[in-house]
């Protein structure tokens, strides 16, 4: 995933309100961005961090400019939480995630479950459906371990147990973890953050829910999914 244009350089100054973010740019200008995250952030809303933000020329738009990438711990880290899908999106029409590869049909947003819509339904004649949740990583807490969630994900909860559903129903279903950091290698789960979550994932993944882990290159031109990542507490 490219952006459309040339990232601008700031510093934060704050980030509030879950979507705003306060940014000094490089020439001086002090702009208020939207932030694309309703996580906590922890470790990426310090302020003084490098960050980067695209700009828009929608009139339409409250906010031209929107929080993309922060330097932290010596690595690059994306916070757009909106980017997941897309990256996502482009390796499966690349083939380029083996365990998901080889269907001939990716649709978006396909109801199911108690009121929710799954990322990505996999269909092909010769196999069974693939109902496929992406999750966004941001935590780094230990040096090049993600982790996730950084709150309590009681959405993210009710989707891992609507995975479990369509295993009963003999059909695969699939938790992608997309770790949006340069300076990570293995993931876990953030039990201390959300113990629901971490029980849920061990408990689904028994079940036959499959995980994937993969991690991200990423600079001030592009994003794009890489990597296969060591899922650390993964059950026995």
């Amino acid at each position: 995933m490219e952006f459309p244009s040339p990232l601008l350089r700031g510093r934060l100054v704050q980030r509030y309100k879950r979507f705003f973010a306060d940014v000094v740019l490089d020439d001086g200008a002090a702009i208020t961005a939207h932030c694309p995250n309703p996580g906590k952030m922890l470790g990426l809303n310090t302020p003084g961090l490098t960050c980067w933000l695209s700009k828009s020329d929608d009139p339409k738009r409250k906010l031209a400019h929107t929080l993309e990438l922060v330097e932290a711990d010596g690595g690059v880290v994306g916070v757009n939480t909106l980017h997941p899908n897309r990256l996502v999106a482009e390796a499966l029409a690349a083939e380029a995630i083996p365990e998901v590869a080889g269907y001939a049909v990716h649709r978006r947003e396909v109801k199911y479950g108690e009121n929710s819509r799954v990322d990505f339904l996999l269909e092909s004649p010769d196999r069974p459906r693939c109902w496929l949740e992406i999750k966004n990583v941001h935590l780094m807490r230990e040096p090049g371990l993600a982790e996730f969630p950084d709150c309590v994900a009681a959405r993210s909860t009710k989707h891992l147990r609507e995975l479990a559903e369509m295993v009963r129903q003999d059909d695969r279903a699939v938790a992608l973890f997309v770790v949006q950091r340069t300076d990570c290698d293995r993931f876990a789960t953030a039990a201390d953050c959300d113990p629901k979550f971490h029980a849920a994932l061990q408990e689904v993944a028994a079940e036959g829910v499959e995980v994937l882990v993969y991690g991200c290159e990423i600079d001030q031109s592009r994003v794009k999914l890489t990597r296969p990542i060591l899922w650390r507490d993964r059950p026995a």
